[in-house]
């Protein structure tokens, strides 16, 4: 196991361990060809309080080639029967609109930072000032490009997807060849939509363990489940895919969140990490009302002065407010000091002392 990392900075925002968990607003390409979607879709993502929004900076030319020979028609899932050229035709942000959306994001507030698939993303995100990069899980084997990312010193986050451990030691050590000192695991599962019983989010703390990152999620299940979580576990970033509406279509958007949706997961996930809070045992002082309600030994009916008390006497309810019910094998036989009315919280100055024998 290495050492944990120290945490990282991502435009200002300190990530890991002991801070909330960094939400990334992932879109993908549910912006459907759209520009104009393409900056609502900003507005309504920094509605959410995300931390981030990411966008995907590629070409179908930058990613795939213009063939449908073997391999390149996808065979099952969500995509079947497309070829990846007419897909990544359909679902790339093109160059030309990355101006507008980074500025945009800025103009409300949020980071914004985008994955590159090749040195003319990268060129191009250098030139907009990106704060930091994100490695797609399936170019989690593409090492010169993790090397071209990691040489520009920004925070690096890469997704694990079909990746053996030996693939993931390869990157992170090439990441950290090359300049990254500020390094991201999410665990991911490239499934699309990923089954629930597939998120397998124990990995997040072995990824952390394993390699001394801050580790996150990157999550392709339906809600917000399995990315509460991953929190739990000490997860410190989520990723989760948003659209303005599923029924609107879109290459991702089956699997992505709707504005509320996200809202709830954002709300969710920093809501996971206060409830972590601390192991301990004392009374907080948002339970003081609540000690009212504890039981306690009362006096159940009149008592007369010198009368031994027995179990029809003296019973243990609620409130709180009489001696503990512990000591009700102590109480019993005891005389009353002075009458007793009920409803009285016994105490012990209430009691005479045991008679001898």
């Amino acid at each position: 196991m290495s050492p944990p990392q120290p945490d990282i900075e991502i435009a200002g925002r300190r990530i890991g361990p002991g801070h909330e968990p960094y939400v990334i607003c992932e879109l993908s390409g549910n912006h459907n060809g759209s520009l104009e979607r393409a900056l609502a879709m900003i507005d309504a993502a920094a509605a959410t309080g995300c931390d981030a929004i990411k966008l995907q900076t590629y070409t179908p030319d930058t990613i795939t080639l213009d063939h449908d020979g073997p391999g390149f028609v996808i065979e099952e899932g969500l995509w079947k029967g497309r070829r990846l050229y007419e897909l990544y035709a359909e679902a790339h942000t093109p160059y030309a609109w990355h101006e507008a959306l980074f500025a945009r994001a800025r103009e409300q507030g949020v980071t914004i930072f985008s994955t590159p698939f090749d040195d003319t993303a990268v060129d191009l995100l250098e030139s907009l000032s990106a704060p930091a990069y994100k490695i797609a899980s399936f170019e989690a084997v593409d090492l010169p490009l993790i090397a071209r990312v990691a040489k520009t010193g920004k925070p690096l986050i890469i997704s694990t997807g079909l990746a053996s451990l030996a693939e993931m030691a390869e990157a992170v050590e090439t990441a950290r060849a090359n300049g990254a000192t500020q390094l991201v695991l999410l665990h991911c599962v490239s499934s699309y939509p990923a089954p629930v019983e597939d998120a397998n989010v124990r990995t997040v703390p072995d990824l952390a363990d394993r390699f001394g990152v801050v580790a996150g999620l990157s999550d392709h299940t339906p809600g917000s489940a399995a990315a509460v979580a991953a929190v739990a576990l000490g997860a410190r970033v989520i990723e989760k895919h948003f659209t303005l509406a599923r029924a609107d279509g879109g290459p991702d958007a089956a699997f992505s969140l709707e504005p509320a949706e996200f809202t709830a997961l954002v709300a969710d996930c920093k809501a996971a990490f206060r409830a972590l809070g601390r192991a301990h045992y004392d009374a907080l002082g948002s339970e003081a009302a609540a000690a009212d309600h504890r039981r306690s030994l009362y006096v159940a009916r009149d008592v007369p002065a010198g009368a031994a008390l027995t179990a029809a006497d003296i019973r243990s309810v609620r409130p709180g407010h009489g001696l503990a019910p512990k000591h009700l094998p102590a109480v019993l036989g005891r005389p009353a000091a002075r009458a007793l009315a009920k409803g009285e919280p016994l105490d012990w100055s209430m009691l005479a002392p045991a008679r001898a024998d």
